[in-house]
């Protein structure tokens, strides 16, 4: 176990590095030690529940299993209630009814359920509202972009309310939040107190995980967060741990340690500036209160080691196969197949799911694949933490007919602004142009400007693909919830019929238009979050067309490796039940042990 010497504890990274194990197992062992621990996740995808196997909810709750240990979940949508509530209740009689009403709409969207999140999140760092003194508390964040945008409100809000004192945004009353600027600088200065919070940056030996973390140290350091740790998880060694040789003669086995080892000696020089720690990839899945415990306790760690590879000895006895040969699932040029199938030239196709399963990848290959055919294909994103161009590079040749953008949410937001004071502010004199300015500034802001750029990428699938990588689930969400609301919104106050009318959120639920494409591990907990999602999907009218399972070891013949067979065991379970009960239509791909991903995404395909 590394050594504690802070109150405040934070694990941050690119999603699903794995934050939410290193955050649970690091509570338990500290709890083990005697000590209380509150453990907290500000993910809108958390999954807390699995992990821990114990109720977690948005009230605090005492583990039940482990007694010093308390978990909660501040849950988006439960805060945005609650601080509406806190935001309006003191209006009640001082305002009419109808200005109330008001605020409160301007309080429906996106934006507020980040910022009340951030709301909750801060109450926690100074211990308002909680019983309890807890010796340490540990936050499993969300998503990168997530955590650096939370981390940066104090500063936009305290700007914002200098120059706006009067005003109000979709952030409330600028009077209810002057209320919480003491609460919000406390937050920040023990945030930059080096003795009482510390930053782990979680990472795989991954190019594109080391460089998210390396974006996401800078850009603390910059806040002056600077008390930071890098934990290394998941890294591979190959090992032929049930015969008496220590070096294995599985070549594909070599090949994934060796790009291990590669990836972290090229990582960005600011990494290795960083205190670090390597935790090894197990041949289980880190699920329940002994196993947690076994990711730091290494005499534990061995001897559980030990009992699975006493269980691999009866599976090999048995001569049972490691690869999934009699499936229904197919490969991913079936699924282009499909979209360009009946002479189709255009469409939207996004990639949804869990940060970290590969959406971005997925999302690249397929809008490579349509161009490599002759479509005129757009490729963008609309997450923060984008790694498009890190795969489009690996390519010799990109086709002349594929473009490729990028939502950007500084970028789309000066655009919005400077549109708006083109057409409204004409008539302004210089004052009132200023203050107009200052209150565009304010955070909301930035979600409707992202929300007309999500608006035209769909629109321009009318004339062209168009492939969507999207953010994490939990952006992905709030940003479908927008156009949502936006859908609601137009057709409330138009007089036109709802037939002449097609909102994004209505082409959304066309399937003969957008293809949603859930993407996922072979692993427990990305099978449920992504189930998660497709039940969201579905409430919201918008049917997942496919199922990606990407990374499949069980795709991959030949593997002798004991530990990478024990995890292509795994997935045979998992990937029966996706296809089984889950989706109609299921794609999975082979677990990839080259530099250039992309290119060989392609060649397997065409081979």
């Amino acid at each position: 176990m590394f050594e504690i010497n802070s109150k405040f504890l934070f694990f941050t990274g690119k999603g699903g590095v794995g934050k939410t194990t290193l955050a649970c197992s690091t509570a338990v062992n500290i709890a083990a030690q005697g000590k209380k621990v509150l453990l907290i996740s500000t993910d809108p995808a958390s999954n807390l529940e699995d992990v821990l196997q114990t109720k977690v909810s948005e009230v605090i709750q005492q583990h039940s299993k482990v007694p010093n240990l308390y978990v909660v979940n501040i849950n988006p949508d439960k805060s945005a209630d609650n601080y509406r509530e806190r935001v309006t209740k003191p209006l009640v009689g001082v305002l009419p009814q109808i200005e109330i009403e008001s605020i409160t709409e301007g309080l429906s969207g996106a934006c507020t359920t980040e910022i009340a999140s951030f709301d909750e999140f801060s109450r926690f760092i100074t211990g308002e509202g909680i019983d309890n003194n807890f010796d340490n508390v540990i936050f499993d964040t969300a998503p990168t972009g997530h955590t650096i945008r939370l981390l940066e409100l104090p500063a936009a809000w305290d700007n914002f309310l200098e120059v706006n004192p009067g005003g109000a945004s979709c952030i409330g009353p600028s009077s209810a939040l002057k209320s919480n600027k003491d609460r919000y600088n406390k937050v920040l200065n023990t945030l930059k107190d080096s003795t009482q919070t510390t930053f782990y940056l979680v990472s795989r030996a991954e190019k594109s995980a080391l460089k998210e973390a390396n974006k996401t140290s800078l850009e603390l350091k910059e806040l002056g967060l600077s008390n930071q740790k890098l934990l290394l998880n998941g890294v591979f060694v190959a090992s032929q741990t049930l015969t008496e040789s220590n070096i294995t003669t599985d070549k594909f086995a070599q090949k994934i340690q060796k790009l291990s080892e590669n990836e972290i000696a090229q990582m960005p020089e600011n990494l290795k500036t960083l205190e670090q720690v390597s935790l090894k990839l197990l041949p289980y899945n880190v699920l329940g209160i002994e196993k947690l415990k076994s990711v730091w306790d290494f005499e534990l760690q061995k001897q559980i080691i030990e009992l699975e590879v006493k269980s691999h000895l009866k599976e090999n006895e048995k001569n049972e196969s490691y690869t999934y040969e009699n499936h229904n699932s197919k490969d991913i040029l079936k699924l282009v197949d499909e979209i360009e199938a009946n002479g189709k030239t255009n469409g939207l196709i996004m990639t949804m799911g869990k940060g970290g399963v590969g959406k971005t990848i997925i999302a690249s290959a397929i809008a490579v694949l349509l161009a490599q055919r002759g479509h005129k294909v757009l490729l963008t994103t609309t997450d923060p933490a984008a790694h498009i161009n890190d795969f489009i590079s690996q390519l010799d040749k990109v086709p002349e007919n594929l473009q490729i953008d990028r939502i950007d949410p500084k970028l789309e937001t000066q655009i919005y602004i400077d549109k708006v004071v083109a057409s409204k502010g004409g008539n302004l004199d210089e004052e009132a142009k200023k203050l107009m300015i200052e209150d565009l500034k304010s955070p909301c802001t930035e979600e409707v400007a992202v929300f007309h750029a999500f608006s035209k990428a769909i629109h321009s699938a009318k004339r062209q693909f168009v492939v969507m990588d999207t953010a994490p689930t939990g952006h992905t969400l709030l940003l479908l919830d927008t156009a949502g609301s936006y859908h609601k919104e137009v057709m409330k106050n138009t007089t036109f019929s709802s037939s002449f009318i097609t909102t994004p959120y209505m082409m959304l639920q066309k399937s003969d238009f957008a293809k949603v494409l859930l993407v996922a591990l072979p692993e427990t907990t990305p099978m449920r979050e992504a189930e998660d999602l497709q039940n969201d999907l579905k409430r919201a009218g918008i049917v997942p067309y496919a199922w990606i399972v990407n990374q499949c070891l069980s795709e991959v013949k030949g593997i002798t490796d004991p530990l990478l067979q024990k995890r292509a065991k795994a997935e045979l379970n998992i990937i029966a039940n996706i296809e089984e009960n889950l989706s109609e239509k299921t794609y999975c791909l082979p677990f990839v042990a080259e530099e250039k991903i992309l290119p060989s995404i392609i060649n397997l395909n065409l081979s």
